[in-house]
């Protein structure tokens, strides 16, 4: 068995914090959840934007912890919407987001990223995480974790929302945490 650890996740996205429990408890890593809101940077940059969020995040909670984001990368559009992922999302909705990028674009493929920026009070350590998709002509599965219900995974006949925790054996988040998970091990031996 694992050493048992513990790390600060700052999201006020209960889904994620979800993902990411079920994802690092088996390596014997407890998430303990901080909703502490923070204003993200809007910056099609995401490097920037975890960096921007984890030294607020920081100043405030003054402990060691990590931030995400995660979006989506649609190379015919020079990679937007990326870190205005939310933005996007939030304007467009399902119907319209797949409706636009899957059923009139002229190419539906997409990578979906997961970038986490990790303070241990002295440095930053980044992880990321990614896998390629395409955007679905229309919305599948369960709508309440934004965009999962229309991106596809390629070699997968389900988008993330029909997969439900079967997303966390693939998914991008899984990629990033796994290496969080590795360094953090790393730095208990």
């Amino acid at each position: 068995m694992p050493a048992h650890l513990e790390v600060r996740f700052v999201s006020s996205n209960k889904h994620k914090l979800a993902e990411a429990q079920k994802i690092l408890e088996p390596a014997g890593i407890t998430v303990r959840p901080s909703n502490l809101k923070i204003d993200e940077l809007q910056t099609k940059d995401t490097d920037k934007l975890v960096h921007d969020k984890l030294l607020k995040a920081f100043a405030e909670i003054g402990r060691p912890l990590f931030v995400e984001h995660t979006g989506l990368y649609l190379p015919h559009l020079n990679n937007l919407p990326g870190g205005l992922t939310q933005i996007f999302w939030d304007s467009l909705e399902a119907d319209r987001f797949s409706e636009l990028f899957g059923k009139l674009a002229p190419v539906k493929s997409a990578t979906a990223r997961t970038t986490i920026s990790y303070c241990d009070g002295r440095r930053i350590h980044d992880f990321s995480g990614e896998i390629t998709g395409s955007i679905t002509d229309n919305p599948r599965g369960d709508r309440s974790f934004q965009w999962d219900c229309v991106f596809q995974p390629d070699g997968q006949t389900e988008t993330f929302a029909e997969m439900g925790d079967r997303k966390n054996d693939i998914s991008m988040r899984r990629l990033a945490l796994d290496k969080l998970a590795e360094f953090l091990e790393e730095g208990t031996r």
